[in-house]
């Protein structure tokens, strides 16, 4: 039987029912692994040998009737920002973290209680401050989806994403702080959720913003994504999803006629636009509408925002002796946050809650905000090689994704189709704060309605 695109679900079914082993389907990642890593360069550290045992001991477990939760026995990657027991923290650096920084946190131990398997640490932009997907020293990884050239694969959650499509792993642990979970998502195919800030702890994850800083996921579908996040938003006793697909017939959404649309790549803008036209077809109402105070609360975060003095803060405080070490597209912003008061600190956080206040209104007539995830197709490495190119590129690539962390949203993209370069194309979900589950739901049956990701894109030319 072939188990390439069996859902989640079905997978641990299947583990417990015992028509397939733990042990089998990490050797299945591990040979994914093998076949493509030393091309795609996803991860930063690999932990097949370690995952073989705990497979090793899933399996026992399962044989004796003992069931840990949804997640026992699945093969699963985590951004080189999470403490995880036994593996070095790079955060994107050029060494590693002290040893306290591998300790797991909240979002770690519940995916380790359960006996999720950590196949390894995948690569990020340093210290996630970034949107393509770059490093300097430990080499970018590359984007499945591009057979020839070297394309960004999204950032900073880099390798996230291309690990899904490698088949190295099922689920993947990732951050957004402007757009960290949902451009590598969208970049490559997958479906991400960006958390609402707070919903999940930032404990046990080496920060960028603690202002704005959260926890997410990557997963190949939709579908996956419900059972993941069931899984450690609170994992239930009978395996199953809360994230019930919301009807289309009735929807509203909401289509911000300003801001998202300026300059989006025209093949991207088609994609989009025709799911659009299908939910219309579908029973959705699709309202059109200006969402205020985008351009205020962006041009801030064109300034630095939050993350840049907050970053400053941390790297000053803990490892002063790295910043001149920084990957330069990073350096850059961190020495020149140096300069930003405490005034203007606290003038840009009143601004922006002020802003989010007044954006969030908009839910009030509306049911989710849709949106295109990245205006832009990939950017080849060759076009975005000095700082002149590469600021410009980073900016539109994490443009539509950052309002939701400005205004403390929750958010999710999903994959609608290829653009005119043959690179995925994702559409944005947004929702009001703490309503992931709609979301999801609401996605759910979007993806019903279109196809899953790997049957609108089909399979990358680069694993073909």
């Amino acid at each position: 039987m072939d188990t390439t695109y069996l859902s989640l679900a079905e997978h641990a079914g299947r583990l417990r029912s015992r028509e397939q082993s733990a042990l089998a389907l990490v050797d299945c990642c591990i040979a994914s692994f093998d076949r493509s890593e030393a091309r795609l360069n996803a991860y930063k550290t690999w932990n097949g040998a370690q995952a073989r045992q705990v497979a090793q001991a899933v399996d026992a477990l399962f044989e004796s009737g003992l069931d840990l939760g949804p997640l026992m026995g699945i093969p699963v990657s985590v951004k080189d920002l999470y403490g995880v027991p036994g593996m070095p923290v790079f955060a994107g650096s050029d060494e590693a973290l002290p040893p306290a920084c591998q300790v797991a946190g909240p979002v770690v131990s519940r995916l380790q209680r359960q006996l999720g398997i950590v196949v390894g640490k995948t690569h990020t932009v340093e210290f996630a401050f970034g949107g393509l997907g770059v490093n300097a020293h430990w080499g970018t990884p590359f984007n499945p989806w591009s057979a020839k050239e070297h394309r960004t694969p999204g950032g900073s959650s880099s390798g996230a994403g291309v690990s899904l499509v490698q088949g190295s792993a099922l689920i993947a642990l990732g951050t957004d702080t402007a757009g960290s979970v949902r451009v590598p998502a969208s970049m490559t195919g997958q479906v991400g959720l960006k958390t609402t800030y707070g919903r999940w702890s930032l404990e046990g994850i080496v920060p960028l913003s603690s202002s704005l800083d959260t926890p997410g996921l990557l997963t190949r579908t939709v579908e996956d994504l419900a059972y993941a996040f069931a899984a450690i938003d609170g994992p239930s006793a009978a395996h199953e999803t809360p994230c019930m697909p919301f009807p289309l017939e009735g929807l509203r959404v909401g289509i911000p006629a300003n801001f998202f649309w300026d300059d989006v790549d025209a093949s991207v803008r088609e994609r989009v636009d025709a799911v659009i036209m299908r939910l219309a077809n579908a029973g959705a109402r699709v309202i059109a509408l200006q969402l205020p105070h985008c351009d205020e609360a962006y041009d801030i975060f064109r300034q630095g925002g939050l993350a840049a003095p907050e970053l400053a803060a941390y790297l000053s405080q803990n490892f002063p002796h790295k910043i001149a070490r920084l990957d330069p597209v990073v350096r850059a912003r961190v020495q020149g946050a140096e300069q930003i008061s405490s005034v203007e600190y606290l003038r840009r956080k009143q601004v922006l809650q002020r802003c989010a206040v007044g954006a969030t209104a908009v839910f009030d007539g509306v049911d989710v905000l849709l949106s295109p995830t990245v205006a832009i197709t990939p950017p080849r490495l060759t076009d975005i090689a000095d700082s002149a190119t590469y600021g410009p590129a980073n900016m539109m690539a994490l443009r539509n994704t950052v309002i939701s962390n400005l205004f403390s949203w929750c958010a999710l993209t999903l994959p609608v189709g290829l653009d005119a370069e043959r690179m995925p194309v994702g559409l944005q979900l947004m929702g009001p704060a703490m309503a992931e589950k709609r979301l999801i739901g609401i996605a759910l049956s979007i993806e019903s309605l279109i196809g899953r990701g790997f049957e609108v894109l089909g399979r990358a030319p680069a694993l073909a």
